[in-house]
């Protein structure tokens, strides 16, 4: 987050409650293609090439499709291998539906918040936030955990 640690609020996409170390991708990435199985991202062209999103609270400006990413997201969920949670500057249907999917076939929460465009690029890379996400569309809450 930024250097102040304040807590952000945003629209909850999905529900759950994560906490880990924040990872902001400066470009959106698709989870079919562009992160492979275990959480790496290889698209060729991304500036975060070789970054896992594993274990991580995941910043991005939206999801870059393909429907195909809501099935590739389930499967990491189910795998560990995917972040804890996502936050991203746009609704993004495709990865919602993964979340979904996810929690209830494998029971696997992915919290998911949309965020305003000035909280999102304020965000870094530095320490650790907790997301608490409520059933849509309450407000969610992104703070530095501690």
């Amino acid at each position: 987050m930024s250097g102040c640690g304040a807590e952000l609020t945003g629209a909850s996409l999905h529900p759950g409650v994560a906490s880990g170390p924040l990872l902001v991708l400066d470009e959106p990435v698709s989870f079919w293609g562009g992160v492979d199985l275990d959480g790496v991202v290889v698209d060729a062209h991304h500036p975060q090439r070789g970054a896992s999103v594993a274990g991580r609270v995941v910043a991005m400006p939206a999801g870059r499709g393909s429907s195909s990413a809501s099935a590739v997201l389930a499967e990491q969920l189910r795998r560990g291998s995917a972040p804890v949670a996502l936050l991203l500057g746009e609704c993004d249907t495709i990865l919602v539906v993964g979340a979904a999917v996810a929690a209830e076939l494998y029971g696997v929460s992915l919290p998911i918040v949309q965020l305003e465009a000035a909280d999102l690029e304020a965000l870094t890379d530095a320490g650790h936030v907790a997301v608490h996400a409520g059933v849509p569309p309450a407000v969610a809450m992104v703070k530095p955990a501690p």
